[in-house]
């Protein structure tokens, strides 16, 4: 009558991820497509290990459509330049390599593909120009705070 619970959990994900897609910046959908390709590869091992290959294999396939649809297709090669050309070729090696550890039964190619998309994600999450805008603003605050500290001591 009521589905099951399974259904359910899925559909509030669902809409939970449709609204953070909704209002997140430029920035945070990058962030967010690192953040489901390394998911996809965390299940993708834990399935590997169960010896489960379907489930694997949908996991990894997952991840390098995130890398190939998500992550590369929105470089910018001609406004990126040279950062752009290599990390294109950086999400190829990382899909190929996927793809072999796919056929291969290779959790190793797997572990590498994370350290390379955590090591860029950190990279991305270091530039994030909304956290730079928010320091500026806390750095701003507190000389306003110190100001009327003076101001205070001044009068007194």
């Amino acid at each position: 009558m009521f589905g099951s619970v399974q259904k359910g959990a899925n559909a509030y994900a669902s809409v939970g991820l449709e609204t953070g897609v909704a209002a997140a910046s430029p920035h945070k959908l990058i962030v967010m497509l690192f953040d489901g390709a390394l998911t996809s590869l965390t299940i993708a091992l834990t399935e590997m290990h169960a010896k489960n290959i379907a489930a694997k294999g949908r996991a990894i396939s997952r991840a390098i459509r995130i890398i190939e649809e998500g992550l590369r297709a929105s470089l910018d090669k001609s406004a990126g330049g040279d950062i752009a050309g290599s990390l294109d070729s950086l999400y190829e090696f990382i899909a190929n390599r996927l793809l072999q550890a796919n056929l291969e039964n290779r959790p190793e190619y797997i572990q590498e593909a994370q350290r390379l998309l955590g090591e860029l994600r950190g990279a991305w999450l270091a530039i994030d120009p909304e956290a730079a805008a928010r320091q500026a603003q806390a750095a701003t605050l507190q000389g306003s705070a110190g100001a009327v500290q003076r101001l205070r001591a001044y009068a007194a």
